[in-house]
């Protein structure tokens, strides 16, 4: 009976991605994560009854739904470091005790930063484990606010967390950054949607935002589909050989408040063009991705105010044979698991060999190594490891993906949508 009772344990499920020929394919997309989530925190402290419609489907946005409906003594958000921070500053200003838990990896992930300015503002938080990382224990009261400071490298995470409780403290917030900002257009977006909902919410300086203690005000609101999500796409397309495909994409704004629209730009480098319905700026239409031909014979970016498009962006220029350095990549060694080694381990399976610098640069000059597919590309319980690994098929013909249901944290429809647009997704193992 052993060798059954292990066997059973190490089954892995895998799917096999054959690529198409790619013609034409209309997609639809996720719901923004971003948007949803930080939606769902500003709807609850408004205390207001209508709901934020098109809310994202992903387990990230599920667990933060869940928990502000439920409310129940221990809160699991599994593995969702989104909803790890916004709900430690929400469960800092709501009444009641709760211990905030999450997965094994999420118990590694550092909180200690939005836990000490939570406590300079005056919130009652408890490790119940390691001091500075997960589990919280949270005892929710009103807070008086004020002055803050905090280090604008952290993770822009934190910032909004610390913002979007503003208009709940009586004296309202004045938060500087110190040192290097970096996601700002992340930071720009939780105001954005703050100021949607009634705050008095703004930079104030360069280094400094400001908001006033006037609460939030229910109202109906319209999210956004995923630009991140539309990402993997844009690679798919990069990496067709027929140059007249074309994918079309739902529910995007030209204009977007998401920091991930800069894919539109990145990929303009890489062979993409961005073609929106209408001129109308601010309302969610289809965009088409149609090839322009053209790519630039090295590419040099910084990710800082992107981190998530990085993994898209190295697998889609070592498939086009564009040599890269990327920058501003210290948020991926903390994110579902270490990105940067990551990519780094499963990119030599596809024959590249990646060098890394500072802890915070990828560099690819060109270099390769003899494949070694056959074991499939592992995805570390990171779903943007399978999302940003599979269009590679479109290059290799076939790709093996680990663990796939990883997609489910930020796109649960992905495999479903590769099938509609002509893909094989053979599930060869479970």
């Amino acid at each position: 009976m052993q060798p059954e009772i292990k066997t059973t344990t190490l089954k892995m499920t895998q799917y096999l991605i054959k690529a198409p020929q790619l013609q034409k394919a209309t997609v639809s997309l996720p719901a923004s994560k971003s948007i949803s989530n930080r939606a769902l925190i500003i709807h609850a402290l408004s205390g207001g009854q209508q709901m934020p419609q098109n809310l994202s489907d992903c387990d990230d946005t599920k667990v933060i739904l869940a928990a502000l409906r439920d409310m129940p003594d221990e809160i699991n958000i599994k593995a969702a470091g989104t909803a790890m921070r916004f709900m430690t500053a929400y469960l800092s200003v709501m009444e009641g005790t709760h211990v905030l838990t999450g997965t094994a990896r999420m118990k590694e992930r550092p909180i200690g930063i939005l836990v000490d300015a939570l406590r300079k503002l005056g919130a009652d938080i408890d490790y119940v484990g390691e001091e500075g990382y997960p589990p919280l224990r949270i005892t929710g009261q009103p807070l008086q606010g004020g002055e803050l400071e905090i280090e604008g490298s952290v993770s822009s995470q934190y910032i909004s967390a610390l913002l979007m409780i503003g208009p709940a403290l009586e004296k309202g917030l004045e938060l500087k950054l110190t040192g290097d900002i970096i996601s700002r257009p992340y930071i720009d977006l939780t105001l954005w949607m703050m100021r949607e909902y009634g705050a008095d919410a703004e930079w104030t300086a360069n280094d400094t935002i400001t908001v006033k203690p006037k609460p939030y005000m229910n109202h109906d609101y319209m999210i956004e589909n995923d630009w991140s999500g539309a990402s993997y796409w844009y690679e798919i397309l990069a990496l067709s050989d027929n140059r007249e495909a074309e994918v079309t994409l739902n529910g995007l704004m030209d204009g977007s408040k998401q920091g991930d629209s800069v894919i539109k730009y990145i990929f303009s480098l890489l062979g993409v063009k961005t073609v929106f319905q209408s001129k109308t700026s601010g309302q969610p239409q289809n965009v088409t991705l149609k090839h322009n031909g053209r790519c630039v014979p090295k590419l040099e970016y910084d990710f800082v105010n992107s981190p998530d498009l990085a993994q898209t962006v190295i697998v889609a220029c070592a498939a086009l044979d564009i040599p890269f350095h990327f920058k501003g990549l210290a948020t991926l060694k903390i994110k579902e698991t270490d990105r940067i080694e990551a990519m780094k381990r499963e990119m030599r399976k596809l024959g590249y060999v990646l060098h890394d610098r500072n802890d915070s640069e990828l560099i690819w000059d060109g270099e390769r190594c003899e494949p070694s597919m056959e074991e499939g590309i592992d995805t570390y319980n990171d779903h943007r490891m399978a999302l940003s690994f599979a269009p590679f098929a479109m290059k290799s013909g076939s790709l093996l993906i680990n663990n796939p249901q990883v997609v489910t944290k930020s796109y649960p429809s992905f495999w479903q949508s590769l099938r509609e647009a002509g893909f094989e997704v053979i599930v060869i193992s479970e």
